[in-house]
């Protein structure tokens, strides 16, 4: 019972003891309590009572209740970190036992076996236990020394083996009323879709074993281990960071076990590494390495000490002796046969070509070169990362971009397999290095027309195709309802002034629960094959038209000038700087949104001619008269590109790709599409340019409160004006929001419509402002609609004055009634505005995106 309802099996255990039982039935309480605080509490109380178990079971003379008994303690004293203690007991335990009980004890040993890493006896101990398990028709053993089999063959890396094993177990637990460990099995089977490759897969049944230990009351720190794992792999390092910073915590409180607090340390230091915090990784996994040592399990501590090299190495420590410590590593593991050989194998690599050491650095990246023909996506990346660095090495251009193409066609193929667009643009960080090594290569050796190729290879790839959802996902859609329902309440109690803890609980929970179901989502959309056309792209710009792509190489911006039949390339100024000045930009725009502030002006131009220089340097001189389009990356996104003074007085629009202009240019209007205009609460204006826009279009559909009817209307709209304050969540981007009378209308919204509106203008504050994750992808508002069918947005990315933006929207669409393109309009807005500095300033603050 103890595994099928501890809570009731743990009273009445209590019971039992308290009624004077038998040594022999004492012997079973005690161990049934032990079992319990060894797995769901005090790791010290359990080692108490199950040394009383064992008492009990020598007073009752019974050799097989003994047996059972050292077996149960051999796992409670591993866990506790007494490695020696625990393998003498299980050496008495299968000394005393026989038969059934015997075949018992050595499937324990065998799970002992795996957490300490000794994989080869794990298996050995669980084939002589499983023929007797099933020729005594134990369903439940069996079904265990199964699922321990299959997480072993895991652990080799051996995944059709494991999911043959997990397929039997879950047949077999299907047969029982085990709870708990059917939540294992759950829990097993999410860490088989992850080896395979499959995250949202993963994801999903993580989550569904955490709903199964949470109605049996248990603790999982089994399964945050595990969902650190996943999550790193989704590109979610901070998340996993945090989740296990929090078990340890747990753990520690409950004095739970030493084992288990060592792995949790292991998934916080490649966490931070991951999420870039060299010093927290080095501290977590030096701790780990401790642990582990003492523990006497030297395979996690190998894979501790890999993590501490790759924490060392980020944080600047490279050294002969950082070479010969990453190598004995990559020996070790290679003979345990671990999967991770080849990471190792890479790290001493890339570290010997750090110090010029280039015969060492061949010997060692050609061996992590073998793994990019056959394993798991990641694994052929890392040997893809490793023949791509031998080519740099060697001084061979080409060999680096073939490398590079093929580990990014790897990663590609991964991506896809990706529904939801936040984990599809964070797993391309994973690519960075190699997108990085390709332009490289291509700037020394292929000219400016190899750099954009490369430039686009790797940039705003999210955008390629629509999120993937499913037709119908009752439970999302009342998630999502609810998730307005709530946020308005809290809302209105905010502006009455009313504390709203329990709302805000509420509605960070509702978050967590869709954002949760949307990472589920499997990707079904295939890579589209097509790679960018610089050909296409230049025929379509034409002789009028510019385009300027900035690239970034070892942190100084690089400009693409594309247009007129070629590609130029001109050197600017370093990305940091301009980052920097974009800020104070950013902050003197939201001066210049309050009346006064006046004296601000001149300050600001003159922020905007150092942005100039340091983002198109002498390209500026080359622009012409005509239409630019702007492609930053990603860390520039909130740049006022109005502002600069070469663009001020053009036509100018913004898009994160090339590839993404492209594919804007080609999207044709709805045939039969309507105007929706939308007005939020709380504008200081009342939206007062949605009355007279409303008059100047007839059929337009006006709305003012239903964020659900909001939604219906604009799907399929030609055109929808959106005059609603826009919050931007840097903490979580997709639930970056549109203010609605009955809730906000979130990312998450817009990406479930069949088709976007053709053209959105959106006139109020930060509906811009976007998130930069992974190597070069943007999350946000705008960028969720590009892929749906929108193929041109005005939007602001700054605060500015509501009734600064009335006259400014109004001139907008007397250009777009006048047939111009939103960009044209935009420009002729910002041109007919009074020349106060409060007028231009919130001219500047709103970009076109796209190209309609």
């Amino acid at each position: 019972m103890v595994f099928a309802d501890p809570g009731e099996a743990l009273t009445r255990a209590r019971a039992l003891l308290d009624a004077d039982p038998s040594p022999l039935d004492a012997s079973v309480a005690h161990q049934v309590i032990g079992i319990w605080q060894r797995d769901f509490g005090d790791l010290r109380l359990a080692l108490h009572h199950l040394r009383r178990a064992r008492e009990c079971a020598a007073r009752a003379d019974s050799a097989d209740r003994e047996a059972d008994v050292l077996a149960t303690l051999g796992v409670a004293l591993v866990h506790a970190g007494r490695t020696r203690e625990g393998l003498a007991a299980f050496e008495r335990g299968v000394a005393r036992g026989a038969g059934h009980t015997r075949a018992r004890v050595l499937y324990r040993r065998a799970y002992v076996w795996w957490v300490l890493g000794h994989h080869r006896e794990a298996l050995e101990d669980v084939r002589r236990a499983v023929p007797v398990l099933r020729q005594a028709e134990d369903v439940i053993w069996t079904a265990r020394a199964l699922t321990l089999r299959a997480t072993v063959h895991l652990a080799l890396g051996s995944v059709e083996r494991a999911e043959a094993d997990f397929s039997a177990a879950e047949a077999l637990w299907d047969t029982t009323g085990q709870e708990h460990d059917k939540a294992d099995a759950v829990e097993s089977r999410g860490l088989a879709a992850f080896r395979s490759g499959d995250v949202p897969v993963a994801l999903r049944l993580l989550d569904e074993a955490e709903e199964r230990y949470a109605r049996l009351g248990t603790p999982t720190f089994m399964l945050n281990i595990r969902r650190c794992e996943v999550l790193m792999a989704a590109g979610l390092a901070p998340e996993a960071l945090a989740e296990a910073d929090a078990a340890i915590g747990k753990l520690d409180g409950i004095g739970g076990q030493s084992t288990r607090k060592a792995e949790l340390l292991l998934a916080a230091a490649r966490a931070a590494r991951l999420a870039g915090d060299a010093h927290t990784a080095i501290a977590r996994a030096a701790l780990a390495v401790r642990l582990f040592a003492g523990q006497r399990r030297t395979w996690w501590e190998t894979h501790a000490r890999l993590v501490l090299i790759e924490a060392r190495h980020a944080a600047g420590r490279g050294s002969g002796r950082l070479v010969a410590d990453a190598a004995a590593v990559a020996g070790t593991l290679a003979s345990f046969g671990a999967p991770a050989a080849p990471e190792a194998s890479l790290l001493a690599g890339r570290i010997a070509l750090d110090l010029g050491w280039t015969a060492d650095a061949e010997r060692h990246l050609a061996v992590a070169a073998r793994s990019r023909h056959s394993g798991p996506p990641l694994a052929r990346l890392t040997g893809w990362a490793a023949q791509a660095l031998r080519a740099q090495a060697a001084g061979s251009a080409r060999g680096v971009l073939e490398a590079c193409r093929r580990g990014l066609d790897v990663l590609d193929d991964h991506r896809m397999t990706l529904g939801a667009s936040e984990l599809r643009a964070r797993a391309t960080e994973q690519g960075a290095e190699l997108a990085a090594l390709a332009q490289r290569a291509s700037l020394v050796s292929g000219g400016p027309r190899r750099l954009l190729v490369w430039s686009e290879r790797w940039r705003a790839t999210v955008l390629s195709t629509p999120p993937t959802r499913p037709p119908a996902d009752p439970e999302l859609l009342s998630g999502m309802t609810a998730f307005r329902e709530i946020a308005a309440r809290a809302e209105a109690a905010r502006m009455e002034g009313r504390p709203v803890p329990a709302l805000e609980r509420e509605q960070r929970r509702l978050e967590r629960e869709i954002r949760s179901r949307t990472l589920h989502i499997r990707g079904e959309a295939l890579g589209d094959g097509a790679r960018f056309d610089v050909g296409l792209l230049l025929e379509r710009l034409g002789d009028e038209v510019l385009l300027v792509e900035l690239a970034v190489l070892d942190g100084r911006v690089q400009v693409l000038l594309c247009g007129r039949g070629r590609v130029r390339r001109f050197e600017a100024g370093l990305l940091a700087e301009a980052e920097t000045e974009a800020e104070h930009v950013q902050a003197g725009l939201r001066r210049l949104a309050h009346p006064g502030a006046e004296a601000r002006l001149p300050v600001v131009e003159a922020a905007g001619r150092r942005l100039e220089e340091l983002l198109l340097g002498p390209a500026a001189a080359h622009l012409g008269g005509g239409p630019v389009v702007i492609v930053p990356p990603g860390r520039l996104h909130r740049v006022p590109w109005a502002l600069l003074p070469s663009l001020r007085e053009r036509v100018l629009s913004v898009s994160p790709s090339a590839g993404s202009w492209l594919r804007a240019r080609e999207t044709a209007p709805p045939p039969d599409g309507c105007q929706v205009l939308v007005r939020g609460p709380g504008l200081a204006t009342g939206g007062a340019e949605v009355p007279e826009l409303a008059g100047r279009y007839g059929c337009a559909t006006v709305l003012e409160e239903d964020g659900a009817r909001v939604l219906e209307e604009l799907d399929g709209a030609a055109l929808a004006h959106i005059a609603a304050h826009g919050t931007f969540r840097a903490d979580s981007p997709l639930f970056s929001s549109l203010r609605m009378a009955d809730g906000p209308i979130v990312v998450h919204d817009f990406e479930r419509l069949d088709r976007s509106p053709y053209r959105i203008i959106l006139s109020c504050c930060d509906t811009a402002r976007l998130a930069s994750v992974g190597a070069d992808e943007l999350l946000g508002l705008v960028t969720a609609l590009l892929p749906l069918g929108t193929a041109g947005v005005v939007a602001c990315s700054a605060p500015v004055n509501d009734a600064a933006v009335v006259p400014l929207m109004l001139a907008l669409h007397k250009g777009l009634d006048a047939g111009l393109s939103l960009a044209e309009a935009l420009r002729d807005a910002r041109a007919a505005q009074p020349g106060d500095a409060l007028h231009q300033a919130t001219g500047w603050a709103f970009s076109a995106f796209g190209a309609a």
